[in-house]
């Protein structure tokens, strides 16, 4: 009988595997090096975990390759027909820079270059009229010469096909009766909604992605066949669901967030477990930090986000914020003399100067180390550290140069990578009308728990959560969403111009085609869930609000004012009195999958003896302190600070004035002393 149930992580340093044991809850996990082809260190991960992929009853995979592909441009050649007139769209783009003071910063090009975009002659209006036919014998022209260029996969971008998809669909029919086995990927059908470069850019990413994802996911299937694998294997997506391969092979542009998601929904689970339906996922690595917000149980989501600047995917994507903040990332003095720190990174090659791999630039780890936070020791003995070397990067490039003791200059640079990522969580907490207060602080990847606790002070967040396993945690995500798809529809007008009728007549079309894309999913009729909800804003602003609605829609004022509180809780403000705009229509369905059940762990009261005992640096001075292996601290374990807590994956920081409570699923719940 099938017994585990398995994730694999492909990052882009490590791959992460998680495997739960059903029956039990038992969980354990392994780590190892990614590989130039994922489906390398996807086996190799396995075979680290010592996996039967006999008795794996699910295998969960959130991958990389999508958003890799997007940052490299290594796609298979692609081509882009579109509406005479509109060959540029694209590449005009919105007008705007990432940096609006930089002249000379460019925008990456498209992702298919001009000598690759074609025209033909076609249009419909705004509201779906025909007012020039499309003409097939130049469609058909068009169809050859890309045949004789080896085009493999094409994105179809009609203006104005979100209202009449009809030119589309037939250009669709023309390439492929032109050229054998190509991929086609129309708008109509993968973004039917205005705003033609958002839709053009979205329908154009999954192009590119179609050949990538589908040859990745049936190479993947068919590696795991062949050591014993029968079940089914489902991949993580930008949403934060999971879909089957044959749906990934069709609409690919949704992996393209698959592997930061995967964190998010782990982090959220972690604050469910402890109560907390308010959380601020924190997963910092060795060369970023990913940020994440949960609300009332729901994390954020955003419907417009890129991987690259200029070319938005508009396909709804759980929010996450990234900054240049790692283990890795150096501290360095400016120009003007200032202390930074990030976003450069030693990476892991020659990676923080106490590896002694070569590298002499003073990182967060150096710090660290430095002040006592971190061991000699790493990875359970498997990697030393160079406490000499870490002394002489900090010397030499921070505390001379600033009339600094070494000390000094450590805590200092450790000071202003905390400003940095506290920033970051103002920027998606505060800015966006929450409260830090109201939420506990989710720490894992390798190195947050090092620096949760003082993130938590300086944001006023009282609790800091540590799961079992913080390196892996990412992966864990995986084992722990359903199927999910969203769909949506346009719907324009203001309230008082829109049917109630009308609203629900456009929501029955998209549960048909929700129930018919979870059959296509083996999903029963009855575990299918549907939630609605409508993105509405004042008339004439740019941005919408996504209201939820519970039940049929008799009328859209409660529906209006609903919208009215949200835009108050974001903005601060409301407008009593002015028109209020429908804008689409969005449904999610959710299929339930098995889902991790981790084991709960018999409280006890019992608190082990200290492996050994080191000065850590704590608020200007050195603090004998005790250092515990995390796995002989029991269930229901509580102690004080200051401590520090050791394991395979991470090190945790436990500051002066905190009170720490092991829970029933081997999560540290940290209490935090209000900064004065």
């Amino acid at each position: 009988m099938s017994e585990d149930i398995v994730a694999v992580d492909v990052g882009g340093t490590f791959t992460d595997i998680c495997v739960l044991r059903r029956e039990t809850g038992e969980l354990r996990v392994a780590k190892v090096p990614s590989t130039p082809n994922p489906i390398e260190g996807v086996v190799a991960g396995v075979a680290a975990a010592g996996i039967d992929l006999s008795k794996v009853a699910l295998f969960s995979h959130g991958t990389t390759v999508a958003t890799n592909a997007l940052i490299t441009r290594n796609f298979p050649p692609a081509a882009m027909v579109t509406t005479k007139g509109f060959r540029d769209v694209i590449e005009i783009r919105r007008g705007t820079k990432e940096d609006l003071w930089d002249a000379y910063q460019d925008v990456a090009p498209p992702p298919i270059r001009r000598r690759h975009r074609f025209e033909v002659t076609e249009r419909v209006d705004y509201s779906g009229t025909v007012l020039e036919p499309l003409d097939e014998e130049g469609a058909r022209e068009v169809a050859r010469l890309l045949g004789r260029r080896g085009i493999e996969t094409v994105a179809v971008c009609f203006i104005n096909s979100y209202a009449n998809q009809d030119h589309e669909l037939r250009m669709r029919e023309i390439l492929e009766e032109e050229l054998d086995g190509v991929l086609v990927s129309t708008s109509s059908e993968v973004l039917p909604e205005i705003f033609e470069h958002e839709r053009f850019s979205t329908t154009i990413a999954n192009a590119v992605l179609q050949p990538l994802v589908g040859g990745y996911i049936r190479d993947l299937e068919s590696e795991l066949k062949a050591e014993g694998y029968d079940g089914d294997l489902v991949i993580l997506h930008s949403g934060g669901g999971v879909m089957t391969p044959e749906t990934a092979d069709r609409w690919a542009v949704r992996l393209a967030g698959s592997g930061i998601a995967a964190g998010a929904i782990a982090s959220r689970h972690i604050g469910q477990l402890c109560g907390f339906e308010n959380t601020i996922g924190f997963d910092m690595g060795g060369t970023s930090t990913d940020i994440s917000l949960v609300y009332e149980g729901e994390a954020r989501t955003t419907n417009e986000w890129s991987v690259q600047y200029g070319y938005p995917i508009r396909f709804p994507s759980i929010e996450v914020m990234t900054i240049g903040a790692g283990g890795g990332s150096l501290a360095w003095i400016d120009e003007a003399g200032a202390l930074r720190n990030g976003p450069q990174s030693a990476g892991a090659d020659p990676g923080p100067a106490c590896y002694g791999q070569g590298g002499t630039e003073p990182t967060n780890t150096d710090a660290h180390l430095v002040l006592g936070g971190l061991g000699k020791e790493l990875i359970d003995g498997a990697m030393s550290l160079d406490p000499a070397k870490a002394e002489e990067a900090l010397r030499t490039r921070l505390a001379e140069p600033l009339g600094l003791g070494v000390t000094e200059a450590a805590a200092a640079a450790l000071s202003v990578a905390n400003a940095n990522m506290a920033d970051a969580i103002r920027l998606i907490s505060v800015r966006r009308g929450y409260d830090p207060r109201e939420f506990a602080l989710v720490c894992f990847g390798g190195a947050g728990p090092l620096h949760g606790a003082a993130l938590a002070r300086e944001l006023s967040i009282p609790t800091v959560l540590v799961p079992p396993n913080p390196g892996t945690t990412s992966a864990l995500g995986c084992l722990l969403v359903d199927i999910r798809h969203d769909f949506f529809t346009l719907l324009l007008g203001t309230t008082d111009q829109v049917d109630a009728g009308d609203v629900e007549a456009k929501f029955a079309e998209l549960t048909e085609q929700a129930m018919e894309r979870m059959r296509a999913e083996g999903v029963a009729p009855d575990a299918v869930e549907l939630s609605r909800t409508i993105d509405m804003r004042y008339a004439g602003q740019w941005r919408s609000i996504a209201v939820p609605v519970d039940g049929e829609i008799t009328s859209l004022d409660d529906v209006a004012r609903t919208f009215e509180d949200e835009h108050e809780r974001e903005h601060s403000y409301r407008h009593e009195g002015s028109p209020i705009e429908v804008y689409r229509l969005n449904l999610r369905a959710t299929g339930a999958t098995q889902k991790a059940e981790l084991a709960r762990h018999e409280r006890e009261n019992s608190m082990p003896e200290p492996v050994a005992r080191r000065p850590v640096h704590f608020g200007g001075e050195d603090i004998d302190t005790p250092v515990y292996r995390r796995a002989d601290i029991p269930a229901g374990a509580t102690f004080n600070g200051p401590a520090v807590l050791e394991q395979l994956d991470s090190t945790v920081v436990v500051p002066s004035g905190s009170a720490v409570e092991i829970d029933e699923w081997l999560n540290i719940r940290m209490s935090i002393e209000e900064a004065e």
